[in-house]
């Protein structure tokens, strides 16, 4: 069989897309006439294998790892961290965020399409240098992936109307109250039902439904994700978050384990919640100021697996 770069790239594993450079002490003696079949001479042989973790680590070159750009994968349809304009440009929260971080970098920051799935084997495949789409920070993704430290709390919230008489959610006895069916929202209702004395309980398919009907009177209140929340009352503005629901959780950038752009990209985030840039997102795209104390603001340590 011909050795040829097809052959070599099974030999040597290379991410999809990666480019071989010249390593002349390898030597390839083809003999075209010679019932299809290669020659390598004992001291190409001895060579190819003195030189192979050169291969692997000097003569492969990554597409994602392009010279002065940093590519950057994200779900599309994820307002207000991401999402499409009428011109087809992505915007959002982390748009303006990671373009940021790359000016910061002198990069060029490059975003593609991607099912919210397929980032995490981007990711690990080396397809790209990093993924946004509001990804949570867990320890179970810390097995394979790698994650800046988080910018944002991803709690949860109450929601009511704002001339409502709940305020908290210690108002919320004899409630009725809505959530995603399925949802984080729905199962802390669920357990928080016999804490707080809530009344009757209707699971939505969608938010818009949910919402619509809080905003109708329907029910009392909602339990759902904050930032979804606080997103759709830029335009419902009879509702209002009552109260904050801590869960621990917050988003970060995710990128390949052991990326030599991890503590880069890193430290670009911490000068950016200093200078004030985070929190002016977070006031742009949600309407409110961050809480002073959360990671919006201060600074958190490298997420370890």
């Amino acid at each position: 069989m011909m050795r040829t770069k097809e052959t070599l790239n099974q030999v040597f594993w290379a991410p999809p897309g990666a480019q071989f450079l010249p390593a002349s002490p390898v030597v390839l003696h083809l003999r075209p006439a010679y019932r299809g079949r290669c020659h390598m001479s004992k001291l190409s042989r001895r060579t190819l294998v003195l030189t192979a973790p050169l291969l692997l680590s000097a003569t492969l070159i990554a597409p994602a790892r392009a010279a002065g750009k940093l590519v950057v994968g994200s779900y599309p349809a994820n307002p207000p961290w991401e999402n499409k304009d009428k011109n087809g440009e992505f915007e959002g929260f982390e748009v303006e965020l990671v373009k940021e971080i790359g000016k910061r970098l002198g990069l060029d920051v490059e975003i593609s399409d991607y099912g919210f799935q397929a980032l995490f084997a981007a990711t690990s495949s080396g397809r790209i240098d990093a993924a946004i789409s509001s990804i949570t920070i867990t320890k179970e993704r810390l097995k394979n992936q790698a994650f800046t430290q988080g910018y944002y709390d991803s709690d949860a919230a109450l929601a009511v109307r704002k001339d409502s008489k709940i305020k908290a959610l210690a108002d919320t006895k004899g409630a009725a109250m809505g959530a995603i069916s399925a949802s984080v929202g729905e199962k802390w209702i669920k357990d928080n039902t016999e804490k707080y004395g809530f009344g009757d309980y209707k699971g939505y398919n969608t938010q818009e439904a949910l919402l619509l009907d809080l905003e109708a009177g329907r029910i009392g209140g909602a339990i759902g994700d904050i930032t979804g929340f606080q997103f759709a009352f830029l335009k419902m503005t009879d509702l209002t978050v009552a109260e904050r629901i801590s869960t621990g959780e917050e988003y970060g950038i995710m990128m390949p384990k052991g990326s030599p752009l991890l503590g880069k990209v890193n430290d670009a985030i911490t000068v950016l919640k200093k200078e004030g840039f985070i929190a002016s997102l977070y006031k742009k795209w949600l309407g409110v100021d961050p809480d002073p104390n959360g990671s919006s603001v201060q600074e958190r340590p490298l997420p370890q697996a």
